[in-house]
C-alpha cells in the first residue's frame, strides 16, 4: 500500500505525507500503519507485530485501531498536558486492543512495537516502544532518532558497539519493551519543539531502518516535493531492504 497527500492544519501548516509497506520476503506482513489527519493535528503510527504469525498481525492492527478509536476523546486535551494526555491515549488504546482480541487465545502472547508521532502547530510529541523508530531531519542532518528499547541499543549506550553495528548484531531483534494487553511495558513519550519548515520525519519498522544507511535517510529529507521523485527513492530503499527476511514499513512526513 502507498499513499501520498498534502494536508493543511487550521493555521495553514502544510504537511506532505507518503507511506509504504511490504511483507518483504515473508509470507505475511505483521507490520501495520495508520494515520489521522484533522484540522487541528495529525497523528502517524507504525507498529511491528511480535509473537508469531496471527498474534503479531492482530497485535499491530488492533493497537493501531485502538489509537484511532479513542482519538476523539484525547486529541482535544493534548494542548493542556501533552505528555500525560498522550500516555492516557495510548493506555486507553491498549484497553481497546484487549477488547478487540476478546477471548482470542492469541492475546496472551501477542505483542507489538510502536512508533507514534503527534503534530500540531505548537509542538511535536513522540511515543515509542520497542525498536520501531522515528527520525527527525532537516536537509543537512539527522537531528535525532528515538532510542530503541533493545539489547543492541543498550550496548550502544554503554559504548560497546557503534551505531552501524546495531543492524548486524545477532540480538538485533531482541526488544526489551513492547505493547501488550497486560500493560507490562510503558511506551517512552517525549515532548519536542514544533515542526519547522523544511523538516522531515521518518517513522519506520526495523525492517526498513536496519538496511537503509544514514546517507539514504538524508536523501529522503533532501527530496523536492515531487511525488514521482519520492516514490522512486522510497521504492529503491525498500528494494534494498527486501530480501533481508523482514517486513518493511515507512511513513514520510515533510513540513512546507
Amino acid at each position: 500500500m502507498q499513499d501520498c497527500r498534502k494536508i493543511r492544519t487550521e493555521k495553514s501548516v502544510e504537511l506532505e505525507f507518503y507511506q509504504f509497506t511490504s511483507p518483504g520476503d515473508r509470507e505475511t506482513n505483521q507490520d501495520y500503519m495508520t494515520y489521522i489527519i484533522d484540522d487541528a493535528y495529525a497523528l502517524f503510527v507504525v507498529a511491528d507485530g511480535l509473537g508469531g504469525h496471527q498474534a503479531g498481525e492482530k497485535a499491530s492492527w488492533f493497537f493501531c485501531q485502538g489509537l484511532r478509536d479513542v482519538a476523539p476523546t484525547y486529541s482535544k486535551w493534548m494542548a493542556h498536558n501533552p505528555v500525560k494526555t498522550f500516555s492516557a491515549w495510548i493506555d486507553d488504546a491498549v484497553d481497546e486492543m484487549r477488547r478487540l482480541f476478546a477471548d482470542d487465545r492469541l492475546a496472551i502472547k501477542a505483542h507489538t512495537t510502536c512508533a507514534a508521532l503527534y503534530i500540531d502547530e505548537q509542538f511535536v510529541v513522540t511515543a515509542h516502544c520497542g525498536d520501531s523508530r522515528i527520525y527527525r531531519m532537516n536537509p543537512q542532518q539527522i537531528l535525532w532518532r528515538t532510542r530503541d528499547h533493545s539489547i543492541p541499543q543498550q550496548l550502544l549506550n554503554e559504548g560497546l558497539i557503534t551505531e552501524q553495528d546495531i543492524a548486524l548484531h545477532p540480538e538485533q531483534n531482541k526488544v526489551t519493551r513492547s505493547i501488550n494487553v497486560r500493560k507490562k511495558h510503558e511506551p517512552e513519550i517525549n515532548l519536542h519543539p514544533a515542526l519547522e519548515k523544511g523538516e522531515t520525519f521518518i517513522i519506520c519498522s526495523d525492517g526498513f531502518w536496519a538496511y537503509v544507511k544514514q546517507r539514504d535517510l538524508l536523501q529522503l529529507s533532501q527530496l523536492s516535493s515531487a511525488k514521482t521523485d519520492l516514490d522512486k527513492l522510497a521504492r529503491l530503499l525498500v528494494l534494498r531492504a527486501q530480501g533481508k527476511s523482514d517486513n518493511i514499513t515507512v511513513q514520510w512526513i515533510r513540513c512546507h
